[in-house]
C-alpha cells in the first residue's frame, strides 16, 4: 500500500500534467488532425514542459540556485517557476496560437495564469503543491472538454478525481506539504481552468 499510495506523487507528477492534458485533446477531440500538425504538436510539448524543465534544473543546481529537485526550500521556488512561466509564454505565442486549437491555447493561458499564482505565493514565503495545481488543473479542463464535445467522460473525469485524492495522500505521507498547501494547490490548478471557459467553452 504505502508503494501504491507513493506512485501517485510520479503518476501525476506536475511536468506531465501539460503533455497529458495535450495528448488526451487529441485522443478526445472529435476534430481531424493531419498526423504531421498532430505529431508536432505534441513533441513540442514534450520539448518546452518536459525536457527543457529538465534540463533548466540541472543548470540551476549547477549554479548553485536549486539544491534538490523536490525543491522542498520555498526559495528556491523561485526561478523554476520564472522559467516555466516563460516555456509556456512560448507554448502559447509559437506551438498553439488561438485561432488554430483555441482549446489548448487557453488551457496553457490558464497554466500560465496557475504558474503566475504559485510564483507571487512564493514570495510571501508559501509553499503551494505544484502536484495538486498540476491534477487540478487537468482535471478541470477534462470537465470543459467534456461539456464542449457534449462526451462522456465520467470515467476519465473519475479516475484524475481518484488522481487528485491520491496524490494529496501521497504528499502528505511523504510530509512534503501540509493540508493549507495543498488545498490551496487544488484552486490555484482548477480557478484558472474554470476561468478560462469563458473563451472557449
Amino acid at each position: 500500500m504505502k508503494y501504491l499510495i507513493k506512485s501517485f506523487s510520479y503518476i501525476f507528477h506536475p511536468l506531465f500534467m501539460p503533455f497529458a492534458g495535450v495528448a488526451l485533446y487529441f485522443i478526445i477531440s472529435p476534430r481531424y488532425f493531419n498526423p504531421p500538425f498532430l505529431y508536432s504538436k505534441l513533441f513540442a510539448t514534450t520539448i518546452m514542459t518536459i525536457i527543457i524543465p529538465i534540463l533548466s534544473y540541472y543548470m540551476l543546481k549547477n549554479l548553485g540556485l536549486v539544491t534538490e529537485i523536490h525543491l522542498k526550500n520555498v526559495k528556491e521556488r523561485k526561478y523554476p517557476l520564472l522559467m516555466q512561466m516563460l516555456f509556456t509564454i512560448l507554448l502559447i505565442n509559437i506551438v498553439f496560437k488561438g485561432y488554430e486549437i483555441p482549446e489548448l491555447f487557453f488551457f496553457f493561458v490558464a497554466i500560465l495564469g496557475s504558474s503566475l499564482a504559485t510564483f507571487i505565493l512564493v514570495l510571501f514565503k508559501f509553499k503551494t503543491s505544484l502536484h495538486m495545481v498540476g491534477v487540478a488543473g487537468i482535471l478541470t479542463f477534462i470537465m470543459g472538454v467534456s461539456l464542449h464535445f457534449g462526451k462522456n467522460l465520467l470515467p476519465l473525469i473519475a479516475l484524475f478525481i481518484i488522481g487528485c485524492g491520491g496524490t494529496a495522500t501521497s504528499r502528505l505521507d511523504a510530509k512534503a506539504h501540509t493540508y493549507p498547501e495543498l488545498i490551496v494547490g487544488f484552486f490555484i490548478g482548477a480557478i484558472p481552468q474554470l476561468m478560462a471557459f469563458n473563451y472557449w467553452l
